[in-house]
């Protein structure tokens, strides 16, 4: 076995994401597991810069971790020839900003989404990084959950028939931090910093509808700030000047319809917190992060409206689980692996910056939707 190195600039770990998500449960667990054997007898294995601009908090991360590289230097670090990947979880509003600088500096790029504030950035980044000659990729982990990886089979295996509609419900309940501490940071609920459950969500919808279902051709969105005072982490009252809530339909190519609710002031009442509802002519399934249960014509009830009586049926029991036929890892490390053997080999990989642009451009044509109040049509994105 040969093991080379590769070494990660990571910027963002102290937030929630990219410590959890990007740095102990993908770059950590993959040295836990002895690297990434590539299969030609070659071990990739991940070295991480923490960078960032809270040294101490970056230094109690390493301390923790037993790892050695901190930086509050975000040019030293780029101008270091040893570092091969740049990746950012940062807040939004700094995303774009280092990640030119990345590519500048001939890095290959892997970052969370939304990749720009808006789509001339999003799209001049892709261009950039093409123009470069380096790799690039963009986060979409929800592609590699359990739930949508079995909802996916099925629709690769012709379950549905003719797909009619997909209905999709995400959301939980934030605490505002007064009498219970929040859930997500503060900047989440500021738009002048790149907040917005639209900026945040409608990507990860774009990606999932295209590759599940077929590309978004339109959207039609209500928005909404449902709780307009927060508290921030220190305590302290602020206006929260970005939507929490977002209603929106899509059509979608070939002709189904996609309704999707994303909500931060929503109490859950469902199996997980995003569940889609799919319906086609021969068959319906429901999936979320985890678990999928279908429903063929052939079991499908009966049902007829009477609201004088009680259901004289349950209608959960009558769906049937879809099985995982293997085994699970983790969504983010999943999409990880993939992405540095791309780094190293050249294979190929489509999650990249200009997937990454579509996210951000379904993001600002809903905010537009929903500001002048009418249905807009969304073009395909080219380079």
């Amino acid at each position: 076995m040969t093991r080379e190195t590769v070494r990660i600039a990571m910027n963002g770990v102290t937030g929630r994401m990219g410590y959890r998500q990007h740095l102990v449960r993908s770059i950590l667990a993959l040295r836990e597991q002895g690297g990434l054997a590539l299969g030609d007898g070659t071990v990739l294995w991940p070295e991480p810069i923490l960078l960032g601009r809270r040294e101490h908090a970056l230094r109690e991360i390493a301390r923790r971790h037993g790892l050695e590289h901190v930086s509050t230097d975000l040019d030293a670090v780029l101008a270091d020839p040893t570092v091969h990947v740049y990746f950012d979880a940062q807040v939004t509003s700094a995303r774009e900003e280092a990640l030119r600088k990345a590519i500048a500096a001939g890095k290959h790029v892997y970052t969370e989404k939304p990749t720009a504030t808006g789509l001339d950035g999003a799209l001049e980044l892709a261009r950039l990084a093409h123009a470069g000659g380096v790799r690039h990729g963009v986060v979409q982990d929800k592609l590699f959950l359990p739930g949508l990886l079995k909802l996916r089979r099925l629709v690769d295996g012709g379950f549905f028939g003719r797909i009619l509609s997909v209905r999709g419900e995400f959301g939980y309940w934030v605490f505002e931090g007064d009498w219970q501490q929040a859930q997500r940071p503060s900047w989440n609920y500021r738009a002048e910093d790149g907040g917005g459950i639209v900026a945040d969500m409608f990507p990860h919808w774009e990606y999932v509808l295209r590759e599940l279902f077929g590309r978004v051709t339109s959207v039609q969105a209500l928005t909404a700030t449902h709780i307009p005072r927060r508290r921030d982490e220190r305590g302290r009252p602020y206006d929260a000047t970005a939507d929490d809530a977002a209603y929106g339909v899509f059509e979608l190519e070939g002709g189904a319809v996609a309704q999707i609710n994303s909500s931060w002031a929503v109490r859950v009442h469902r199996d997980e917190l995003v569940e889609f509802q799919v319906d086609g002519t021969e068959g319906s399934a429901v999936a979320g992060l985890r678990g999928c249960r279908a429903q063929h014509r052939s079991a499908t009830s009966r049902p007829v409206w009477d609201p004088d009586v009680p259901a004289a049926e349950v209608f959960r029991d009558q769906w049937q689980d879809v099985p995982d036929n293997g085994t699970f890892d983790n969504a983010f490390k999943v999409q990880w692996e993939l992405f540095l053997r791309h780094v190293h080999a050249g294979t190929p990989y489509h999650w990249d910056l200009l997937a990454g642009a579509r996210g951000v451009q379904l993001a600002e044509l809903g905010l537009r939707s929903a500001a002048e109040g009418r249905r807009i049509e969304v073009p395909e994105v080219t380079l």
